[in-house]
């Protein structure tokens, strides 16, 4: 059978693309169809290492994981993690090819298109559908002309589009209009059908827009999605998890909302906890008072750090912890809370500053860029949460720095490559402030029951049973929902005949 493919496009970032491609992916396995996801260019800091130690956007890891498959680099062949405003890292095939401006790259870009030809094609051998994801909107006029990730890469894969518009941000009728307008002719043609997305509301009310819209552009709607309330998996900073005030609880989470916070979802499995508030914050009056604070993964350790000394969260933290709040910092975050960082390859811009000095650990960034997936059991004496000892751990590390262990310092957990490499110490603990490289830590469900106890008595409270958490099933579930979900709301024998048709 020769593959089948349907791309998702959007009229902006966060339209999305990344969870209705998803969807389609779970239906397309439910109905029997061997399926992947693809997406040629992503630009995002929440990404993951493959079983091969290769590095991938993690919207592609969700959607794979909605597919039935094995997430794997060829998904997501390039992948963009910004440094600063103007450059970012360039990932290709897992691996890092370099640290670009935008310029840079945008003249670059063109010499990848051969790269993302072969991981397409490699996928296609193995599918019966593919399902493809655009990035933000394909009616920027100014990118069109060397375009690998939109418009572009559906030429190249010959795939149909369906257009995806945001109606919870207003505007979405101009803004679907609008988009094919400015699509050239052949451009235009590609898009099949349309779908308004995050819709709150009764549908019938927008039924004659919906007309209106068809007469206009002479494509179909293929349906309204409502606003959907999942556990999925976020994309990337412009998650609505972190611009919420937060969940309430008598136990508070407070994770540090950092400029260039990385792999936000590690800390996911925490809103599961029943009587556990989860809240991220940005200043010193938002963190409060909580019962554990968390210092997340960075794309910028260094500059992060400057940041959080700027505007008083580092003052904010060290108050806490010297009183006896656990802190936790994870990869990024765990680099913070040692006593030096040192860069003398200029991997985040050179120089040599002060850590928080919560653990006595020290950091040198290096060229090389550690990606691995660990699997272990947290280590004795685990600082204030003794219970966590004896805990499996499983995880991925994804960092540029080496971190070395001072006098005084207990490691926090015992960890192995899954391929069964040579077992090593990571992490560390003193009293009350503990860190890990592993990203997915939280994932066990032993140790976030343990730690959930944990909280708990410090608290005063009784935790009761430790609340059951099993992160494979939860997904599959929320893939389920979200999939039946899209059946209800989409035109399926449309979205089949375009797929069948193709171009």
């Amino acid at each position: 059978m020769t593959v089948k493919s349907i791309m998702i496009q959007g009229t902006m970032s966060n339209a999305g693309k990344s969870v209705l491609a998803a969807g389609l992916c779970r239906i397309f396995r439910q109905d029997g169809l061997r399926v992947a996801p693809f997406k040629s260019q992503n630009m995002a800091l929440n990404s993951f290492i493959t079983r091969e130690g290769l590095e991938m956007g993690r919207a592609q890891v969700v959607q794979a994981q909605a597919a039935g498959v094995e997430p794997s680099v060829r998904m997501n062949p390039i992948l963009l993690k910004p440094q600063s405003d103007t450059g970012s890292q360039v990932i290709v095939n897992g691996e890092v090819r370099g640290v670009m401006p935008a310029a840079e790259y945008f003249r670059y870009k063109k010499e990848l298109v051969p790269e993302i030809l072969r991981a397409y094609r490699s996928l296609a051998e193995e599918c019966d559908v593919i399902v493809l994801e655009g990035a933000g909107s394909p009616a920027e006029i100014n990118l069109m002309e060397d375009d690998i990730v939109n418009m572009g890469m559906a030429r190249m894969a010959r795939s149909p589009v369906l257009l995806v518009g945001d109606i919870d941000r207003g505007g979405v009728f101009a803004a679907l209009y609008g988009t094919l307008a400015l699509l050239p002719p052949g451009d235009r043609r590609m898009v099949k059908a349309t779908v308004i997305n995050k819709f709150r509301g009764d549908v019938e009310i927008l039924r004659p827009g919906l007309s209106q819209l068809e007469r206009l552009t002479g494509v179909p709607v293929a349906g309204v999605v409502p606003y959907l309330s999942l556990d999925i998996d976020d994309e990337d900073s412009l998650s609505p998890r972190l611009e919420r005030g937060g969940s309430s609880g008598p136990v508070e989470i407070a994770v540090i909302r950092l400029p260039r916070i990385s792999n936000f979802t590690d800390f996911a499995p925490l809103e599961s906890l029943p009587g556990a508030g989860v809240r991220y914050v940005s200043s010193p009056r938002e963190l409060g008072e909580p019962d554990l604070i968390i210092l997340p993964g960075t794309k910028s350790t260094m500059a992060d750090l400057r940041w959080l000394r700027q505007n008083g969260l580092e003052s904010a933290v060290l108050k806490l912890a010297a009183r006896g709040t656990p802190v936790l910092g994870v990869c990024g975050g765990y680099q913070m809370l040692g006593r030096t960082l040192r860069d003398p390859l200029g991997v985040e811009g050179g120089g040599e500053m002060a850590g928080m000095g919560l653990l006595p650990v020290d950091t040198v960034f290096q060229g090389e860029k550690t990606r691995t997936r660990m699997e272990g059991a947290v280590l004795a004496g685990p600082g204030c949460f003794p219970g966590l000892a004896g805990a499996p751990v499983e995880g991925y590390e994804i960092h540029m720095g080496a971190t070395t262990l001072g006098e005084g310092a207990v490691p926090f957990c015992r960890v192995a490559p899954l391929d069964g490499g040579t077992p090593r110490e990571d992490g560390a603990v003193q009293g009350n402030v503990f860190g890990t490289y592993l990203h997915g830590v939280l994932d066990s469900g032993e140790l976030l029951g343990r730690l959930w106890k944990g909280l708990a008595r410090r608290k005063g409270l009784d935790p009761g049973e430790a609340p059951a958490f099993d992160p494979v099933r939860r997904r599959e579930a929320e893939y389920d929902k979200l999939a039946d979900a899209l059946r209800r709301s989409l035109d399926m024998d449309l979205i089949y005949r375009i797929l069948e048709e193709g171009l």
